[in-house]
Formats: C-alpha cells, sequence, structure tokens
C-alpha cells in the first residue's frame, strides 16, 4: 500500500516530516482547526513531496501526542491514533473528527486561540466565525434566534399572500412556531424578522446595478441603472427578479408551432441565483448586504459568506455538494413555498436550466467561485456575442425556414439529424410524428432522433404543460393527443 492508496479522494489532511514536540503549536492548531471544521488527518513521517521518511520512536510519539491534545485542545476533540506501515517505514496516523461542541480551542501560554479550517490552511477564527462555531456547538443557527420583538409587534402580510399563492392553502397561526419564525414564548426569532413586513433586520438589503459595459469603470456613464431594495425577504426576492427583468432583453423567433426564445438570461436561473444568496447569505455580517451587478456579458450575484463548511466551490463538483445550510429555519420555509430544492441542489438547477437553452453553448456555462467571506455566482449573458446574428433571424421569419422545421422528414433523417437539432427545432419534429403516430413512445423517439430517453420526457414534459400535446390512458394503453393550439 501507498500513501495514495491510503488516503484515497480525502484532501482534509496535513502532513509533517517529523513531529515537533519542542514546538507543538505548529500542529495543535492543525487540530482545532479540524475539530472546528469537518475533521481531517495529521500524517507525521511523510515530508510534503510525499517521500515516507518514517518515525523512529512511534509509541512514544503516540502517547505524547494523546497527553498533549487532552491538555492542550479545549474541550478535548474526538481523535484517533493508528501507526501504519508503507515502504516498510512506520508513519503516524492522527485522525480528527469533525466535533460536536465547538468551538475548539488552543490554550498556550495564557491564550485561548480557535482556529478553522480555509483550504488546506489553518487559519485563525474570527469573532464572527467564534459566534457561529458557539451556535454549532450548541445545535442552534443564527436565523433560529430570539429577537426583542413579539409575533404582535409585526405583520405578515406579504408571506400569507405569496404562502396562499405558492402553496395553495393559508397560512396557519400555528405555523409561525412550527416553521419556527417564533420560539416557544411568542418571540420572534431573526427567521421571523426577515419574513416580517417591513424592514425589521438591518442586513436584510440587495443593491442592484446595470452597468454600462464590461466592468464598473467603464465610459463617463458607468451605471444605466441601480437600486437599493430594503426590506423582508419574498419582497427582496421579487424586487430584484423585476430589476433583472427590466435591465435584459429576450429575443424570439417564430417557430412553426410556437414562438422560439432567447432570453439573456434564464429566469429559473436567474431566480436560483437570487434565492440562494439570500437563503445561504452570512446574516451575523452586520452591514453587508447582496449585490447583483448586470454588466453586458454577465450577470453576477454576490452573497456575504463562503461556504458554510470551509470548503471553496471552485473545488468542487456543483452536482455533488452534500446539503450544508447556514440559516436552515429560511431554507426550511423557502422549500415550502416552492422556491428552492430541499436537498439543495440549487446550483445544479441552474447549470441544466442553462443547458436547456436553445442557444447554450459550454462557455456560457455559469460559474461559482467562493472565498472564506464571499460567494459568487456568474451566469453568461446567452445571446453576447450572437446578438446580430439572431436578430436577423428574429427579423426574417420565411415560409420555407418554418416548412423545413415543421415537416417530418422520416426515420433515417431523425436518425441522422436528430443530435444536430436545437431543442425548439426537435420539439417541433415531435409533434409532427405524433400526430403521425399517437401511440408513440418515448423510447421510439429517443432512437429517431438519436438522444437519450430522458431528453425526450423532458421534451414532452414541456410540450405537455405549454398545452401543445394530451396524453390519455395508462402507460400501456395510452396515446398522445396534438391539441389544435
Amino acid at each position: 500500500m501507498n500513501l495514495e492508496e491510503y488516503l484515497g479522494e480525502t484532501n482534509l489532511y496535513d502532513k509533517k516530516e517529523a513531529l515537533e514536540r519542542s514546538k507543538p503549536k505548529s500542529w495543535l492548531k492543525t487540530i482545532s482547526a479540524f475539530a472546528n471544521s469537518r475533521g481531517g488527518k495529521l500524517i507525521f513521517g511523510v515530508k510534503e513531496d510525499n517521500t515516507i521518511v518514517g518515525i523512529n520512536d512511534y509509541q512514544g510519539d503516540t502517547e505524547f501526542i494523546s497527553e498533549v491534545i487532552k491538555t492542550k485542545i479545549d474541550p478535548i476533540p474526538e481523535f484517533d491514533v493508528e501507526i501504519i506501515t508503507i515502504e516498510e517505514k512506520f508513519i503516524l496516523v492522527l485522525t480528527v473528527f469533525a466535533g460536536r461542541n465547538t468551538p475548539y480551542f488552543l490554550v498556550d501560554s495564557g491564550s485561548r486561540i480557535a482556529y478553522k479550517r480555509i483550504g488546506n490552511q489553518s487559519v485563525t477564527a474570527s469573532r464572527i466565525d467564534l459566534v457561529n462555531l458557539s451556535l454549532k456547538g450548541q445545535k442552534r443557527s443564527f436565523d433560529s434566534l430570539p429577537l426583542e420583538k413579539c409575533l404582535e409587534d409585526v405583520s405578515f402580510r406579504e408571506l400569507r399572500l405569496d404562502y396562499r399563492d405558492r402553496v395553495g392553502k393559508p397560512f396557519e397561526e400555528s405555523d409561525f412556531k412550527s416553521f419556527g419564525l417564533v420560539d416557544e414564548e411568542g418571540v420572534l426569532t431573526i427567521a421571523g424578522a426577515l419574513f416580517a413586513d417591513g424592514h425589521q433586520v438591518y442586513q436584510s438589503r440587495v443593491f442592484c446595478t446595470r452597468w454600462n459595459g464590461l466592468d464598473k469603470t467603464h465610459g463617463l456613464m458607468e451605471a444605466l441603472d441601480d437600486k437599493e431594495f430594503e426590506g423582508n425577504l419574498l419582497y427582496l426576492l421579487n424586487a430584484s427578479l423585476d430589476f433583472v427583468k427590466r435591465n435584459s432583453k429576450k429575443m424570439w423567433k417564430k417557430g412553426p408551432v410556437y414562438r422560439i426564445e432567447y432570453p439573456e438570461y434564464p429566469e429559473r436561473a436567474v431566480q436560483e441565483a437570487i434565492v440562494n444568496a439570500l437563503i445561504h447569505r452570512d446574516y451575523t455580517v452586520i452591514g453587508s448586504e447582496v449585490h447583483i451587478d448586470i454588466y453586458d456579458d454577465r450577470l453576477e450575484v454576490y452573497s456575504p459568506g463562503g461556504m458554510y463548511d470551509g470548503t471553496f466551490i471552485q473545488d468542487l463538483d456543483p452536482f455533488d455538494i452534500a446539503s450544508t445550510r447556514r440559516n436552515p429555519v429560511i431554507a426550511d420555509l423557502f422549500a415550502r413555498m416552492n422556491l428552492m430544492e430541499r436537498r439543495g441542489s440549487g446550483l445544479k438547477n441552474i447549470i441544466e436550466t442553462y443547458e436547456s437553452e436553445e442557444n447554450y453553448k459550454e462557455k456560457f456555462k455559469p460559474e461559482f467561485r467562493s472565498t472564506e467571506t464571499s460567494f459568487f455566482t456568474v451566469l453568461k449573458n446567452l445571446n453576447y456575442d450572437t446578438q446580430s446574428d439572431t436578430q436577423n433571424d428574429t427579423q426574417s421569419d420565411t415560409q420555407s425556414d418554418t416548412q423545413n422545421v415543421g415537416q417530418s422528414d422520416g426515420q433515417n433523417e431523425g436518425q441522422n439529424e436528430g443530435q444536430k437539432l436545437k431543442p425548439a427545432e426537435r420539439r417541433n419534429k415531435i409533434l409532427e410524428v405524433i400526430k403521425q403516430n399517437a401511440k408513440t413512445t418515448a423510447l421510439d423517439l429517443a432512437e429517431l432522433f438519436s438522444v437519450s430517453r430522458s431528453t425526450i420526457k423532458r421534451d414532452l414534459a414541456k410540450l405537455t404543460q405549454a398545452g401543445y400535446i394530451k396524453y390519455s390512458g395508462s402507460s400501456k394503453d395510452g396515446q398522445w393527443e396534438v391539441k389544435n393550439k
């Protein structure tokens, strides 16, 4: 076994050539950081370049590590020490588990300092970090903390209206407590204040700007439009969406059956990005706000607070991120109102929404990046480099183009050209196939157009939702009906 095989895919580790008994702080701060974060491994007897040098007195070192941790780290974290053999040399592996009683302090020379893990470094926890670590140790979140206001001191008219509209039933009085908007004594929580009418929480703000050009210092008139919104979360969401809609364009051209639209920014992707920013931002940072900056070629959403677990989003696969919620009360209510997925798949939804657009190319793929204190979502303008060509298409709606898109040219051509068709063109052809054979299955269509069954099912769902087709009967004996629309 070599070191790479032992570590596997994890990157939560630090390597030390030797155990420094005279300067234990160099590795004790890493133990504090691991315990305050997601855990990790300290490997003694290995150089940074993975050269195995080994540990001579591994039994004595094991006892020394255990004793120092118990006297220098408060509270004592859960850990395990094991000795393994690689290249016929002994190395010592100290596994520190993610702590349940955070924060964990390094007590040294009369000082108590907590550390946290950022990337592959152990850094001193800030005052705000200590607040969040203390809440984590108490199994509480910042949005669940009480304010000095009672339920009767505020109103929830906007929440009640929006909830009924989205959920289809009234917001009951008992929901305030069950959803975590008030505590057991009827005192408003921070989450409750963020959903109450008006501007109850100072940092509940969004600053929106439409810049002139590709950056913030382009030309004499730098900002073409800017607004500062203050208020509850639902107001901020709706006001922000209206700002984006007002400052972006949607081009289109006529298809043989329905209009093909080319938005600069897909509506669902914009909503997901803003919702994520409002839900996952760090509300402990007083005087901060969400920023939405629109440039000629992109839209950027900035949110205070990095990844809750200390990782960097650019180092992760957005399709495989564990749902870790900084503000679970807020997130839960947004999910109940169908404004987000409960399992934290917002970034995945943003990417998939972009990929389903007619004029999507790989260079338009949304980007996500984070630092210790910030999170950015970058949505690309799908029409930025194709505006002149697309405008020409939208202005010319020739009969020949319509006929070419609408005709069904037979199975052989479908098999040869299925992968080249844009989604809207493929759906037009699907309508023609269904007109000729009402019992056509998704498998038949997938083979005809040389695409996956999931792609065809998505096409059929869009056509059904738009009211162009309807399926009647059972899955075995049913058939399609093309509506006259």
